[in-house]
Order: C-alpha cells, then sequence, then structure tokens
C-alpha cells in the first residue's frame, strides 16, 4: 500500500500525466465527483482519471493496479495528493478486500478502464505487443503461466477454442494448427515469432489490422483473465457502492462491452410478463443505467488519441436495493480455466 500524508487541499500535481485518458472528461462528468466523497480509480494505470478526480473535488481516492510497475510509477502523485490517494497493488476483482483494508465499507464511485494499457503496450519486454519484439509474456501481474507457456503447451483444440471466443479470429482452427506445427520443430518464445505465424495463416488486406491482432488479444485475455476479473468486480461493486453512488465503465472491445452491458440490463430490470405469462418476480433493480447508449469519443478526441475510437461508456447510478445475487459466471464465454488447459483437461 502506498499513501500520501498531508492537508487534504484538493490541488494536486504529481508531475504531468503521460497519457490522456480516454474519455477523461465524460468519465469525470459521471462520476458526480464532490468534496468528501471516496473514489476508486480500479485501473490505475498512468493515473489519468485519478488526477481528474483529485483536481476537480476535494475527495479521497483509492487506485488499484495488478501492475507493480504502474504502481511504483504513482508514487510522485500519491505525494503530491496531501493524503488523499493511495495506491494498492492488486487485482480489481479484489475491490472489496482492498476497500476493506482501507478502512472504507461504502464507495461514492468507481471507474474501471478495460483492456491492456498504452504503457504496457509500449514496453517491448512485456510482450503485449507485436509491433515491437520481445519475449511472449503478456502477464499484467507478472504471476502464472505466460503466453509462451500457453503456446507450448496447450492442446491445439483448446487453443483454437481460446483464439476463437475471446479473439473473434475466423480462422482460429489454421492459427492453432500452425502453432502447434511450429512449436514442434522449435519453442515460440517471442512475439515476432508468433505475429510471422499468424501472419501465414491469416490473410489481409492493406488497411485492415494486423493479421496477429486477435490472436494477441485472446491469449492475453486469457492469460489474465481479463473477462473474470471484470464480471468479478462489477459484483463487487454493486455490493461496495453507496446508495445514488455511481459506476462508469470504459471499454474497448465487444467482449468487456458485452459483459458490462448485460450486467447492467440485469441489474436494472425491473419485472416483466404479459397477458400470455405470469409476471416474472424479480429482485428490485440495483442499479439505474445512466447511459441508454455508450457514449463514444468525438473526432477531436480520436484525432490526438487513436485508441480512443474503440472506446465505449457505460454509466450506472446505484439504487438503494440490496445487491442481487447470482452467479456472475454467467456473463462469460464457455472456456476451461487457464489451469485446466495447461494441465491438458
Amino acid at each position: 500500500m502506498t499513501e500520501g500524508g498531508g492537508s487534504g487541499q484538493p490541488a494536486v500535481a504529481g508531475g504531468p500525466a503521460p497519457h490522456i485518458p480516454v474519455l477523461g472528461a465524460p468519465v469525470a462528468e459521471f462520476l458526480n465527483l464532490h468534496d468528501d466523497g471516496i473514489y476508486v480509480d480500479a485501473t490505475f494505470g498512468a493515473g489519468g482519471y485519478t488526477r481528474a478526480m483529485l483536481a476537480r473535488a476535494a475527495c479521497r481516492v483509492i487506485g488499484i493496479d495488478r501492475d507493480q510497475s504502474a504502481i511504483a510509477r504513482g508514487f510522485d502523485l500519491v505525494e503530491a495528493s496531501a493524503g488523499r490517494l493511495t495506491l494498492i497493488e492488486d487485482r480489481f476483482s479484489n475491490l472489496e478486500t482492498v476497500a476493506h483494508s482501507c478502512g472504507v465499507d461504502a464507495i461514492d464511485g468507481i471507474v474501471f478502464d478495460l483492456g491492456v494499457s498504452s504503457m504496457q503496450l509500449d514496453q517491448p519486454e512485456r510482450g503485449f505487443s507485436f509491433r515491437f519484439d520481445g519475449p511472449l509474456d503478456m502477464r499484467m501481474d507478472k504471476a502464472g503461466p505466460s503466453a509462451a507457456d500457453l503456446v507450448a503447451q496447450v492442446s491445439e483444440r483448446d487453443l483454437a477454442s481460446i483464439i476463437a471466443m475471446l479473439g473473434e479470429e475466423r480462422h482460429a482452427r489454421a492459427v492453432a494448427r500452425a502453432i502447434v506445427r511450429t512449436r514442434s520443430e522449435a519453442p515460440i518464445r517471442s512475439t515476432r515469432a508468433l505475429a510471422d505465424i499468424v501472419a501465414r495463416v491469416v490473410r489481409s488486406k492493406p488497411g485492415d489490422i494486423h493479421p496477429a491482432t486477435r490472436t494477441f488479444q485472446a491469449l492475453r485475455i486469457f492469460i489474465n483473465d481479463e473477462l473474470g476479473e471484470i464480471a468479478a468486480a462489477l459484483g463487487a461493486a454493486e455490493r461496495l457502492l453507496k446508495s445514488n453512488g455511481r459506476l462508469v465503465v470504459v471499454s474497448f472491445h465487444s467482449l468487456e462491452d458485452r459483459i458490462v452491458k448485460t450486467f447492467l440490463n440485469e441489474r436494472s430490470r425491473v419485472g416483466g410478463g404479459s397477458r400470455h405469462r405470469p409476471e416474472v418476480v424479480r429482485p428490485q433493480p440495483s442499479f439505474s443505467v445512466l447511459t441508454k447508449r455508450p457514449i463514444v469519443a468525438d473526432a477531436d478526441e480520436i484525432a490526438c488519441n487513436p485508441r480512443a475510437r474503440s472506446a465505449k461508456l457505460r454509466a450506472a447510478q446505484r439504487t438503494d436495493a440490496a445487491p442481487q445475487a447470482g452467479a456472475m459466471d454467467d456473463l462469460l464465454p464457455r472456456l476451461p480455466s487457464l489451469g485446466d488447459v495447461m494441465r491438458g483437461r
């Protein structure tokens, strides 16, 4: 845990932000920031949203990131925050435990910026991107099997399922077959080696995304259990938010957005039926959706930050109803766990 000490004044410096957060202005608006509020930046990253929160109100912020390097880069901001920022290295699915460790039982708002950060993509040694040649790693917290371990051990069938479902890659079977054939001759240890394998079987036209994009996305999501983390974190946010507290989520691809949309639809739905069927008895809605359609970046923001092109923001306000029970696994695609595929089950 990293925590600053001081007077608690709203002004905060901490040096220039390494990047401009995507949809930063609407995120701050939907959070409905106010003095003395307690907010969570569940994906601290470069601290862009946190800076905006601290500057906008005399509030307290808990920043979470599973990436140790992101927490380390936030030390200056902690010092400049005059005691209003606490940084915790952890997964955001552990949101409740993190909040309780900070002496917090309820929060006024939370923001999630899903997926991999631009900083992680720009570090060749992290192995997230094929733009640079580096070790085939992709682990956000440097724990557990790496992407190199995955492509070295997992069966062709499981690889094809992972790439098809999490990468939405139409040529998943051909990609998996090529990986298995290549690894029988030599280990696949670098990002460039894997990208070259995929490019040989997935053809692309000028102007298309790189043919390895979907495969890299799938492996990264699977290695880090990103979708499982999202589902668990949404449930934790529901339990932790105060009445009228705000949930804001920025997602970057359809799998993430589908989970968020489905969760909010379920949690905001009232009883229904028809003249042919009895009314369905449902729990009282625990959220009121604030964005009938997702907020997207305008042309000016996309020109300044191309990453914003695929961003979708959804926001909701917590009601005073009790948190809803139910398995969050229903939000997830049906795939075996990382442990199971590594053991060949």
